[in-house]
């Protein structure tokens, strides 16, 4: 790279959906199920899984943390590695494919703020330091993920928010962090948003959080956001989502090279139907592969979910790269492939020299960054750009002008949203 910079291996996964139960696999845990699971995961040529512990099932109450259930999670890491396979451990579930599970110590009459509340909190931060303390021998544990997308929790369109500032909400995550830490130390801890923190104004999870706290910055890309009702399946802002993600997530990170981890896409029907889902997996990954500093792509997801449990969103059924009885899907072969082309070699994409200048009314607060979502000035001159053949980064427009920072970044050009007409 142009600065000397030492290139990662890049890493491909999957997130974890159990075959058989989905995630309620924890009430009614069989090893068996689950390494044959595994061996259709490794059998793709993946590298790891982040797999999602049930808060509830783990800590069905504030001062128990169950020893099964942790034994459990361990049992599951040792299988993994067994099969090549390295583990991240999402700890706050919190929330997955339209279903939420809070203890029921938070709810109704318990009710209290899963971010403010003193007790709630020292509560999750026992929780984060268990489940790492547990794994921390493990050579194949990568670290934790805080939670999935719980800041689903803080904001519309959340039908029963926990509403906090932007300040509670940083503050949360340095408390959350810091607990993994402490019980894995030197581990690759991150925490996890969906693009509210990038797109909606006024949300109290920020890019600025999302950039500058943890290990590497998550980023998590699902098209029917908008980008593609507004541009169809085929369009680059469509498949290239991925990318625009990851190129928007480095304007923030005060580390020029801070890794940024593909942690969720998909391809979800029927915005993208199945019969065309292995070309946009293809194109989808191909594009973000050009992303310099991409720590690596875990896809969603592992395995379909059984036709057999009711009441997901149609889209949810159909994710895996597998299906319900372990079979390859077309998805899964591209994924396969792609993962084995780049198995052993150096990711070396070319330097991108031309920015595009976002402008969000000030990094820290962001309360304009609705133009970064789909429809929004700055996305949509983006995906221009890109349609043009341009490979734009992304710059914070306050450093557009600073060039210690644009030569860090390997940034010769910048270009402003009314250059791209």
């Amino acid at each position: 790279m142009h600065d000397g910079i030492t290139p990662r291996p890049l890493r491909f996964g999957a997130n974890y959906t159990p075959s058989r139960g989905w995630f309620h696999h924890w009430l009614d845990f069989d090893l068996d199920e689950v390494r044959a699971d595994l061996d259709s995961v490794a059998a793709l040529g993946l590298d790891h899984v982040r797999v999602f512990p049930l808060w509830p099932v783990f800590q069905p109450n504030r001062t128990l943390i169950r020893p099964r259930a942790v034994e459990q999670l361990v049992a599951l890491a040792d299988a993994a590695a067994e099969r090549g396979l390295d583990v991240d451990v999402d700890g706050l579930q919190g929330h997955l494919s339209s279903f939420d599970f809070l203890p029921a110590w938070t709810r109704t009459w318990h009710r209290r703020s899963i971010f403010t509340d003193p007790d709630v909190v020292a509560a999750q931060e026992e929780y984060l330091r268990t489940l790492a303390a547990a794994l921390a021998d493990r050579p194949n544990f990568l670290g934790m993920t805080v939670g999935n997308e719980i800041n689903q929790f803080s904001d519309a369109p959340h039908p029963d928010p926990d509403r906090i500032t932007r300040e509670q909400a940083g503050r949360w995550l340095e408390l959350m962090l810091a607990a993994c830490e402490e019980g894995a130390p030197d581990r690759f801890h991150v925490h996890a948003e969906y693009d509210a923190a990038w797109y909606r104004d006024g949300h109290p999870f920020t890019p600025a959080q999302a950039a500058r706290l943890g290990a590497a910055t998550a980023v998590h890309s699902w098209v029917f956001n908008g980008t593609a009702q507004r541009h169809g399946r085929t369009a680059a802002a469509t498949e290239h989502h991925a990318a625009y993600l990851v190129e928007l997530a480095k304007a923030w990170a005060r580390d020029p090279h801070r890794p940024v981890w593909l942690q969720e896409v998909g391809a979800p029907a029927p915005l993208i139907p199945p019969e065309h889902a292995a070309a946009f997996t293809e194109a989808t990954v191909a594009n973000v592969l050009d992303c310099p500093d991409l720590w690596g792509v875990t896809w969603w997801c592992s395995h379909d979910v059984s036709r057999e449990l009711a009441d997901f969103p149609e889209l949810e059924y159909g994710l895996g790269l597998l299906t319900n009885d372990r079979g390859v899907k077309p998805s899964g072969a591209v994924v396969a492939r792609i993962a084995a082309q780049w198995r052993g070699r150096e990711h070396r994409p070319a330097v991108r020299s031309t920015a595009l200048a976002v402008e969000v009314g000030g990094a820290e607060a962001a309360p304009g960054r609705s133009v970064c979502a789909p429809g929004g000035a700055f996305f949509e001159a983006w995906a221009a750009l890109t349609a043009r053949g341009v490979r734009p980064a992304v710059v914070l427009a306050e450093l557009a002008e600073d060039t210690a920072h644009l030569s860090a970044r390997g940034i010769t050009e910048v270009l402003r949203v009314p250059d791209v007409t």
